[in-house]
This record gives structure tokens, C-alpha cells and sequence, in this order.
């Protein structure tokens, strides 16, 4: 099989608004993103993965466009963004773009033309019908609202400022498809498809996932745009298992280079609940087997994994999975080492390298994020426990991603000379970058090693995965090409766990423990995580 710079990168996430601002208005921008090059440099990624800054309302902080060739002024402005490009070039770092076709902001000039001229062709370019049907947006209430001007109801599978686009109409395609030329003329390393699998939907089947058309569109898209050039494209696929991810993946299929399936992430809430219902704790059999079913049914040539624990959407994993107080650390260290071994490429976001957690929320006033506030204006509503909404909220909420990347312990953590746009974590005068890269066993030596691993061991891409048998929060398995085999544990618990193991060490690829002397007693402390190559 062809082998590509993404088999062997490592990608990592930058989420503008919080990574650093440069003129201290609070907001992160692409001068600020530009000013730590150098540490991404150090860090050792292949490619940063820019949240949207295309120019927008922020109603959704970036994902409602209304113009996808300008960038938003707080960001900077599209010299700003050719130098990004050229700076990150110098560092042999490539970006890869946000790109979000299943919905436009309200304030994009094809909707405001579908609004004010029902005998446009724009119009055709958004989704109208004259009665609503059963489909729910994702931020809660129903997926239509009613335009008086035009006496008709539109579709928004997401906020009520984020109409979703028709990609039953080929001319919309067609725009798009030059859109996403423009910038590939730019020169990006490629795309993330924010909700992908949404395009191909039918609303009046009340299909929205997977749609009959999705794949047809993007074999089509693959042809119009990327598949000229040697790009990463990786799609946001909540709905995928390894059948459609597959479909999505597979390199004869021409579609995309890669999926992000959440299945894993799914565990982090209790079954056929919603959301906010939570769990308290990590079902590790269940983890296991889910990654075990994707490393073994997504093998090179027929597809391809992405690896991540955490992104701008979900919880600070360190919180949720880790012990981000006694463990933090050692935690941190174990849930990297496990993930970024298996096969796929790995994904790391702002602030994972260095052991960021999760807010302590005190207030509603002090949450961003329209889910976050449309839940607890629905729940508040429904006679929720405020304290309860706000436990969910710190556990679970989007907020937790987004507060400022933590530089120094210094005021607004070195963020911003200003007062940043959502509170920075109080523990930012112990969790910091300074700290982080002065310590040489800090967290982020254990991802700079992993990610200089993943560019230079071939087994990493090539390498079958076997799950071994193991007890109940061990999670241990064997990658193993023509060759070598390579053994990765993680205990991933506070407790000590027993881990019998016969087999003879050839050498210590990484490790957040004294590997040696695990083996020879045969017995794992807490958060206890290593790879070795075995005899």
C-alpha cells in the first residue's frame, strides 16, 4: 500500500480564540499562533489543525461562516494567514483547515440572498418547507425555525443562526468545490470536515447521518478538489463504525484519508442518555474492547484510524479518564502512551502535552458555550437542580477545552496582556508551558518522544494490534510486524494491579515507570504505563 506523510504524523489542534493573542484584546490570533511556532517545532507535530478563522458572527465561535475566503477580524486578516502558512512551512509544520460545509452562519450573503429573494437560486442552496417535521437540533429544541419574511421554515441541525446547506443542489457543490480549491492553491496540508457525515442527509425522512447520497458527494468532492494533491482530509463522523469508516477510507474508494469515530468518547456518558448524564468512572473492559474492534477491523490498506482523547468539543480527558490530582502527571503520561502506540494517527489538542484539566466552574456566568447554556436554560426550565446542571457542566462541558492555553504562571497565564475571553484555570501557576519544558520529565517530553516515535518506527504504521488478557483496569497489548514485537501496558487505575509477564525484554522504547522492575515483580502500581520491544 502507498504510504503518505500522514501514516507517520502527529497532528496537533489549535483552537484560536484560547492559544495565544498577540494584542492582548483577550482573544487568541493568528499572530499569537505564529509567535509559538517555535514550541510546536520543538514539540516535534507534523501539522496543526486550525479551528475555524474564517470570517463569522461567533455565534458558534467560528463554526457559522459567513465568509469562507476572509478571515475574521479578531483572528487577523488574510496576510496574517499567508504568513501562518509560510512560518509554519519554514518549520516543516503544514495546516490543516477546518472545513465546515454542512451549514453556513445566517449572515453568509447566500443565505441573507435565500432570505430576502425566494426566487433566487439561493434559495435552493438552503433547506425550506412549509411545515416542520420531528428532527431536534443538536443544541436543543426543534431543527426548524420560521422565517415571517418568507413564510417558510428552514433547517438548522445545529444553531437557529447556522442554516444547513442543500448538497442535493449541484451548483452549491460546485461553489464549494472552489472554495476549497482556493486555499488548497493556497497551500494547506488539508481538511477536517467539521460534521461530515451530515451533507448526505434527508430531512424529509428525517434522515441526517449517513445519508444515500453522503459518499456519492464526497468521491465527487475528492475528484474536484483533494485528490489531486497528496492531502490529509479527515471527517467529524459521530455516527461511523468500522464498516462505514471503511467505506470512508478505504484508498480505492477515493474518499477521505481518515475518520474521527467517537465511540470511545461515548463511554464518557451513561448508555441511551443523553450528554449531560455522565459517568463517574472509566468502564475499562468496555474501552478496550471498542479500540481493539477499531485497530483490528480498520487495518492498513483497508482503511485508516485517527487517535485522539480529547479536542474543542469534549472534556479535558486528564479530568474525565485520568486522576488529574495525586496522578496527574503519571496519568497523563499513561493515557498518551496507550493511545499514541496503537495504529492511526495520533491527535493531540492545546494544552494535552502539558496536563491541562478541566475548569472549576462556580457560576453560570462563567460558561460560553450555546450548548452548555441552551442545556441549562432547558434543564433550569424543567425544575433541575442548579447545582446539578452546573456538575454536569464541569464535567462534561465544551468550556473545559476552551479556557486559555496556560504559558506561564504569570497573570491570565500568559495568554493575554487583557482580561481573556473565558476564565483561565487557576492552576495555571503550577500547570504551564515554562514549568512544563524546564522539567525534563515533564508530560511534555513524554508526547515530544512520542511523537518522534511515530516519524521514525515503521512498526507504528505497519504492525498488527492484539489485545491481551489482562485484568479488569490493565489495559495491555502486542503490536507485532514481520520482525519484532512490541509489548504496551497501562494500568489504568489508582490501585496497583497485578500484571504477570514471561516474556524476555529486548529494549525500553518509553516509558512513566521503572518498566524492569514492574516486570520482575510482576506487578503494576498506579497509572504504571510502558512500551518495550520483546526478545
Amino acid at each position: 500500500m502507498k504510504k503518505h506523510w500522514w501514516h507517520q504524523a502527529t497532528i496537533y489542534q489549535i483552537y484560536p480564540r484560547s492559544f495565544m493573542d498577540s494584542n492582548g484584546d483577550g482573544i487568541g490570533d493568528l499572530k499569537g499562533i505564529i509567535s509559538k511556532l517555535d514550541y510546536l517545532e520543538k514539540l516535534g507535530i507534523t501539522a496543526i489543525w486550525l479551528s475555524p478563522v474564517y470570517q463569522s458572527p461567533m455565534d458558534d465561535n467560528g463554526y457559522d461562516i459567513s465568509d469562507y475566503q476572509a478571515i475574521a477580524s479578531i483572528f487577523g486578516d488574510m496576510a496574517d494567514m499567508d504568513r501562518l502558512l509560510a512560518e509554519a512551512k519554514a518549520r516543516g509544520i503544514r495546516i490543516i483547515m477546518d472545513l465546515v460545509v454542512n451549514h453556513t452562519s445566517d449572515e453568509h450573503a447566500w443565505f441573507i440572498e435565500a432570505r430576502e429573494n425566494p426566487a433566487s437560486p439561493k434559495r435552493d442552496y438552503y433547506i425550506w418547507r412549509d411545515q416542520p417535521n420531528h428532527l431536534q437540533s443538536t443544541f436543543s429544541g426543534s431543527a426548524w425555525q420560521y422565517d415571517e419574511a418568507s413564510g417558510q421554515y428552514y433547517l438548522h441541525l445545529f444553531s437557529k443562526r447556522q442554516p444547513d446547506l442543500n448538497w442535493e443542489n449541484a451548483e452549491l457543490r460546485s461553489k464549494i468545490y472552489d472554495m476549497m480549491n482556493f486555499w488548497i492553491d493556497k497551500g494547506i496540508g488539508g481538511f477536517r470536515m467539521d460534521v461530515i457525515d451530515l451533507i448526505g442527509k434527508l430531512p424529509d425522512q428525517e434522515i441526517t447521518g449517513n445519508g444515500p447520497k453522503l459518499h456519492t458527494y464526497l468521491k465527487e468532492m475528492h475528484q474536484a478538489t483533494f485528490g489531486q494533491h497528496d492531502l490529509l482530509t479527515v471527517g467529524e463522523t459521530w455516527g461511523a463504525t468500522p464498516a462505514i469508516a471503511r467505506q470512508y477510507s478505504k484508498p480505492d474508494n477515493e474518499e477521505l484519508s481518515m475518520v474521527f469515530q467517537f465511540e470511545h468518547i461515548g463511554l464518557q456518558h451513561q448508555p441511551d442518555a443523553p450528554k449531560w448524564v455522565y459517568r463517574d468512572h472509566l468502564d475499562v473492559p468496555a474501552l478496550k474492547a471498542i479500540f481493539t474492534k477499531w485497530q483490528t477491523e480498520l487495518t492498513l490498506g483497508q482503511g485508516w484510524n485517527s487517535l485522539f482523547w480529547n479536542n474543542h468539543d469534549l472534556p479535558r480527558v486528564l479530568s474525565i479518564w485520568g486522576n488529574d490530582s495525586q496522578y496527574r502527571e503519571k496519568s497523563a503520561k499513561a493515557l498518551a502512551i496507550l493511545l499514541h502506540l496503537m495504529r492511526g494517527t495520533p491527535y493531540i489538542y492545546q494544552g494535552e502535552e502539558i496536563g491541562m484539566t478541566n475548569y472549576p466552574f462556580e457560576s453560570l456566568d462563567q460558561v460560553n458555550d450555546i450548548e452548555s447554556l441552551n442545556y441549562a436554560k432547558e434543564a433550569l426550565a424543567n425544575g433541575a437542580d442548579a447545582q446539578d446542571i452546573l456538575d454536569s457542566i464541569r464535567k462534561v462541558g465544551r468550556d473545559n477545552a476552551r479556557t486559555p492555553m496556560q504559558w506561564t504562571a504569570k497573570a491570565q497565564a500568559g495568554f493575554t496582556t487583557g482580561q481573556a475571553w473565558l476564565p483561565v484555570n487557576p492552576n495555571h501557576d503550577t500547570i504551564n508551558v515554562q514549568a512544563a519544558l524546564a522539567d525534563p520529565d515533564s508530560i511534555f517530553y513524554t508526547y515530544q518522544k512520542l511523537v518522534a516515535l511515530r516519524k521514525e518506527q515503521s512498526w507504528l504504521v505497519d504492525a498488527d494490534f492484539t489485545l491481551l488478557e489482562t485484568t479488569d483496569q490493565v489495559f495491555a497489548y502486542i503490536r507485532k510486524d514481520q520482525t519484532d514485537r512490541y509489548l504496551v501496558v497501562a494500568n489504568l487505575s489508582d490501585q496497583e494491579q497485578a500484571f504477570p509477564c514471561v516474556e524476555q525484554v529486548a529494549a525500553t522504547i518509553i516509558s512513566n515507570t521503572d518498566e524492569n522492575q514492574v516486570l520482575a515483580q510482576q506487578q503494576l502500581a498506579a497509572w504504571d504505563a510502558f512500551c518495550v520491544k520483546l526478545a
